[in-house]
């Protein structure tokens, strides 16, 4: 008899697989591993003497995944004879391991403060990749010979068996900290220690510091000197919960793996003056960010801001090092009770494989998808040397260049509602839906193709106003009203017609008078709302398309009538989602499809996602599993149309 372990998953990449594999194989137990639908199974040796120690040492060192749903195990016939391997084909950039997080802090490892430290499967590793096939010849660590414990390691059972980018002190390359007065270069744990303290004491004394982190250049500072653009760095796990109302789910996830960044609500008065009652969080990631924050943590501070940032990003302290270095858009989660999905961003998504396999190959948003050893593998179009087949779709704004003699263009709605019926098998099934980002439109893929039902409006404001007063019987009134009684709001309005289409949801946040006159804006002013309803703001259509005129004259008309913009951006989003949910259900029963797709990074939003939830609650909505629901879902669809 064989013991069987099943961990379930939704995510189909295999760092997770890969690191239990890794595991088996050090203790030298015969197992078979494999994935079946969602579950990683492994099936071990359960004569093996080695087997408990075994399955401990998994459940220490195996990294919390925000993807790990549960786990079950059994007994099953048969019994493995030999050990299991790993596919290792691509990179990925992960948090650190618990074991690389050890070593890193453990004084006797010749990674001590180290902060390349990863494994074969966790760490940085994509952002030192450079092409496919993924060999060390093939990274930047191509110049840098590994000493011969890393050597050692490579070619040995463990967790990096086959690391492309093993290094430590010895062998691995010196990091430099410059300011405008000096510089001063670390190669050892001593140095490096030296300069992550420095580094933390900087930022305590309200400086900025812009570091070439693993991940991409990031700056750091404290909170008091926060913008729009920052993400709350979290570094003290233990007093999270004391400046964040989370739910478990949203607790567990800024601790796994995967780190991903989570719109969270505050609820410490001085973070709140810093960064509002809402804002994006995360917890320390990779090599540099650990070390620094725990430097940090050291001098009693449990939080900082930072943000994505360039070489040429003005800072007081710059810690940088010669190795080139390929960022990804952070991955943004969507948590609440009942579900999770990706919001947006490109790590941990890609690199990433998918079947059945097409000959025809798509580039969107700077993203290739293309036949790969018999996957269709997805990546950024400049890991790839060269690509066959006999057909191109490239997304409409990305088409300036001819890469193919059979190249059409391809559409971000279609694509992105395509790439969910990939993920989910959904060939040859109909299924309706919507596409959300900036503007909304309605899909139908009737098993062969994916058809516009309602397509895309964009909003222009040219005579805005003009056709606000127009609108109705008593409209004129309604903008003399606005006119009198808000003329900082008309006279940005105003502005507006000028620059003729531009997003709905600024002409939105102008009305409320939010300082963020974005959707972002919008959505943060929506999560204030404590009630328990909304208002009904208009959302009907015209010439079968949604009404912006009327969407707007609504909002003004509660606006003057002193309904509170928290009230009235809850609404909003309430709204919607009656409206798309009314339009879906009308759309279902004229086609007779039975399943429904949600995708547009506007979904991952509370307010609307939770109506729509509600709404549709006898057929729950499918989304994306392993790829945003935003843009970068776009090059999987592309190469099914």
């Amino acid at each position: 008899m064989a013991f069987v372990l099943e961990l379930h998953t939704t995510s189909s990449q295999l760092y997770i697989k890969n690191y239990v594999i890794n595991i088996i194989r050090e203790f030298g137990i015969n197992a078979i591993a494999a994935n079946k639908k969602g579950r990683l199974i492994f099936a071990f040796d359960s004569a093996n003497t080695d087997l408990q120690v075994c399955l401990e040492s998994i459940a220490t060192r195996l990294p919390a995944s925000c993807f790990l749903t549960k786990s079950d195990h059994y007994s099953a016939e048969g019994e493995p004879d030999a050990l299991p391997t790993c596919k290792n084909s691509y990179p990925l950039s992960l948090g650190l391991c618990p074991s690389c997080q050890k070593e890193i802090f453990d004084p006797s490892s010749r990674r001590y403060y180290y902060p390349f430290t990863s494994c074969a499967h966790c760490g940085g590793n994509y952002g030192f990749f450079n092409s496919f096939p993924y060999e060390r010849k093939n990274t930047s660590f191509r110049f840098l010979k590994p000493c011969d414990e890393c050597e050692t390691e490579i070619n040995s059972i463990g967790i990096r068996e086959t690391h492309h980018i093993n290094s430590c002190h010895k062998c691995g390359t010196a990091v430099r900290l410059m300011n405008k007065k000096s510089e001063r270069y670390a190669n050892d744990a001593g140095s490096f220690r030296t300069m992550f303290e420095v580094s933390a004491k900087a930022i305590n004394d309200d400086k900025r510091v812009l570091i070439k982190t693993t991940f991409g250049y990031r700056v750091f500072y404290k909170t008091n000197l926060a913008n729009r653009n920052s993400v709350l760095l979290m570094i003290n796990a233990k007093k999270i919960t004391d400046y964040l109302s989370l739910i478990e789910q949203e607790f567990n996830a800024l601790l796994s793996i995967e780190r991903p960044i989570l719109h969270v609500a505050l609820k410490d008065k001085e973070l709140i003056s810093d960064m509002g009652n809402t804002t994006d969080s995360k917890y320390p990631d990779e090599g540099f960010t650990i070390l620094l924050a725990k430097e940090l943590q050291t001098l009693g501070i449990d939080y900082i801001a930072y943000e994505d940032a360039d070489k040429d990003t003005v800072a007081d302290i710059l810690m940088d090092y010669d190795l080139e270095v390929t960022h990804q858009e952070d991955m943004k989660l969507f948590i609440n009770k009942d579900i999770q999905f990706i919001a947006s961003g490109e790590r941990v998504s890609f690199p990433s494989q998918i079947t059945p396999v097409s000959e025809t190959l798509s580039i969107a948003h700077s993203l290739i998808g293309t036949k790969f050893c018999e996957v269709m593998l997805f990546d950024k179009m400049e890991h790839f040397e060269s690509a066959k087949a006999t057909k191109v779709m490239v997304l409409e704004g990305d088409d300036e260049q001819k890469w193919h003699s059979n190249q059409l263009p391809m559409h971000q709605d279609t694509a992105s509602f395509m790439s969910v019926i990939a993920e989910h098998q959904l060939f040859g099934v109909a299924c309706v839906g919507v596409y959300f980002d900036e503007e909304a439109s309605f899909l139908y893929y009737d098993a062969k193709q994916v058809i516009k039902i309602v397509p895309q409006k964009e909003f222009n404001a040219t005579d805005l106003l003009q056709s606000m007063r127009t609108l109705r019987e008593g409209s004129d009134r309604l903008l003399d009203n606005l006119q009198k009684k808000m003329p900082t709001v008309y006279e940005k309005l105003e502005s507006l017609q000028e620059r003729g289409t531009i997003d709905l949801f600024k002409a939105t946040a102008i009305i409320l008078g939010l300082e963020d006159e974005t959707m972002r804006g919008v959505t943060k002013e929506a999560l204030k709302f404590v009630g328990k309803g909304g208002i009904a703001i208009d959302t009907h259509v015209k010439d079968n398309r949604f009404d912006h005129v009327a969407f707007l004259s609504s909002i003004v008309s509660y606006q003057l009538g002193g309904v509170e913009s928290v009230m009235l951006s809850y609404s909003i989003f309430e709204s919607l989602g009656d409206y798309f949910s009314e339009l879906i259900k009308e759309m279902q029963t004229k086609t007779k499809a039975k399943n429904i797709i949600l995708c547009g990074t506007h979904f991952a939003n509370q307010s609307l996602f939770s109506r729509i939830q509600r709404n549709l609650k006898l057929t729950p909505p499918l989304l994306n599993m392993n790829y945003s629901i935003g843009k970068e879902n776009a090059v999987v669809g592309g190469v099914y149309l």
